[in-house]
């Protein structure tokens, strides 16, 4: 059975804080599954890198704004003849549980992380290209030092559980966007491919399916009307090109 990689590209602003959450999140969990300190490190940086994406604007009332968009959308699914009433109510549930998680959560998402000092001197260091050695941060070392791996691993758990409604609404959201629409087979011609989009339409994300021993890869830019799919042909060393042969692809236009 043939494998594939998916390329994805988002079309709103929401969207791309989202998967960059999503990223982040998921680096933090890898990064914590390990015992080594240069693991901890790891998911500590991860984790730190995710209170300066919160910082950065109101991030907990445009997740709230989403799920509140997907269960009106949703919502309006339950008079239409042929839907599947246990699997929406089940969604609905859901969406309806994580909602309420986020408005339990009183204060600004990881707030108590930015009012951490020992954190907080991590992330001043951070900024500086290895400024978070040990003679920077001699408390640092001593924390990576004089604690086991699990003492490591439970403090850091219990850090990121500040995120855990967050994270939630935004896996949900993500899976029920990609979930949208199944994957249909597209040509691009001479490597490229342009397609319209509904204004009308919330569309979100734009996803490239491709064997995973494809020579190349697409390059996609879009907006609110139309987006475009470029195929390079990878050269660690040099420049990428835009190859000249049609490229078959599957192509999934996702719209929430």
């Amino acid at each position: 059975m043939s494998e594939f990689i998916v390329y994805e590209q988002p079309l709103n602003e929401r969207i791309r804080t989202f998967l960059r959450l999503e990223f982040l999140f998921a680096r933090s969990a890898h990064a914590l599954s390990g015992t080594s300190q240069m693991h901890h490190r790891e998911a500590i940086d991860a984790m730190l890198s995710i209170v300066t994406v919160f910082e950065r604007g109101d991030i907990k009332a445009e997740i709230i704004k989403e799920i509140e968009r997907l269960i009106t959308n949703l919502t309006a699914l339950e008079n239409i003849p042929g839907v599947d009433r246990t699997m929406l109510d089940d969604l609905l549930a859901e969406l309806d549980q994580t909602l309420d998680s986020l408005h339990l959560k009183k204060s600004a998402i990881g707030q108590a992380l930015k009012e951490n000092d020992f954190l907080y001197s991590i992330r001043q260091r951070s900024s500086i290209a290895g400024g978070t050695c040990d003679f920077d941060l001699p408390d640092y070392h001593f924390w990576l030092q004089h604690s086991s791996t699990q003492q490591r691993q439970q403090k850091i758990q219990q850090w990121l559980e500040n995120f855990v409604a967050a994270r939630a609404a935004i896996e949900i959201t993500l899976r029920l966007i990609r979930q949208s629409i199944c994957f249909s087979p597209a040509r691009a011609e001479a490597g490229f491919f342009q397609q319209s989009l509904d204004a009308n339409q919330p569309h979100q994300l734009i996803r490239v399916k491709l064997p995973e021993d494809s020579p190349f890869y697409p390059e996609i830019s879009g907006g609110k009307h139309r987006f475009t799919v470029r195929f390079m042909q990878f050269d660690v060393d040099s420049r990428p090109q835009q190859i000249t042969d049609d490229v078959n692809f599957e192509l999934s236009c996702c719209a929430m």
